[in-house]
């Protein structure tokens, strides 16, 4: 088996949605049949729980897209780097004596496109955000070399972030292949005409608009979205 859906997803910012977003992506593509999974490849915040089988470290993120999947992963495939401190990743790392590795990263993700038909894998933060002394995430997209789905966090601001994380993803030779409103303040103004703007100027087409959810749950926010325009996206 080799996956033949996959896709990147950033965003323009930390705390904007990329994780509901990945997992209405991921809910999308279970409903179609797909063997779908998903990647963290860097967490960065954990919270310890007692098992039967001892202490286990868990993150949020990591956790919603493995139940949003229905590709079981190794714990140490589905989030290569599970640091414990909410922080910068590159931070974190370090207090943890870790050493992010893109290779590594990379070679997990190839595993995993052996045991599914479709990846999403999730990035850490913004676009840029710093791995380590000499890397970022974007240095991870361009060695993964996917296609991107950008989610724009919807509060004042979004406007620059969104132009200039398109930028960054087309400076990296990279394609985006469509974008998400995420709203994060429900009250912010004008909203549809930032929209609209964005519209305007990014090539890649809207997947869709998030209104400001009860609860973040995948297929909640997957019924604003329409994926069908995605390369490769698989028919029903």
């Amino acid at each position: 088996m080799t996956a033949t859906f996959n896709c990147f997803v950033t965003g323009t910012d930390t705390e904007i949605g990329k994780t509901m977003i990945s997992t209405a992506l991921l809910h999308a593509l279970v409903q179609q049949g797909v063997k779908a999974a998903a990647i963290k490849s860097v967490a960065a915040g954990a919270t310890a729980i007692q098992t039967n089988e001892g202490e286990v470290w868990h993150n949020d993120d990591a956790d919603a897209l493995a139940q949003a999947a229905n590709v079981v992963l190794p714990r140490e495939l589905a989030t290569p780097y599970l640091l414990r401190e909410a922080c910068a990743p590159h931070v974190s790392a370090e207090l943890q004596g870790v050493a992010i590795d893109i290779a590594h990263i990379k070679s997990c993700y190839a595993q995993v496109c052996e045991m599914a038909e479709a990846v999403v894998v999730e990035g850490v933060g913004g676009f840029r955000v710093p791995l380590s002394d000499h890397a970022d995430t974007a240095d991870l997209a361009r060695e993964l070399a996917l296609p991107v789905i950008m989610v724009v966090g919807l509060r004042l601001g979004c406007l620059n972030h969104a132009l200039l994380t398109a930028d960054a993803i087309a400076a990296g030779g990279l394609k985006l292949v469509g974008w998400v409103a995420n709203t994060v303040d429900a009250g912010m103004p004008f909203a549809e005409d930032n929209v609209a703007a964005l519209a305007a100027r990014l090539s890649a087409p809207l997947l869709g608009c998030v209104p400001r959810l009860a609860a973040p749950l995948p297929a909640a926010a997957a019924a604003y979205l329409d994926f069908s325009c995605l390369p490769n996206w698989p028919k029903a």
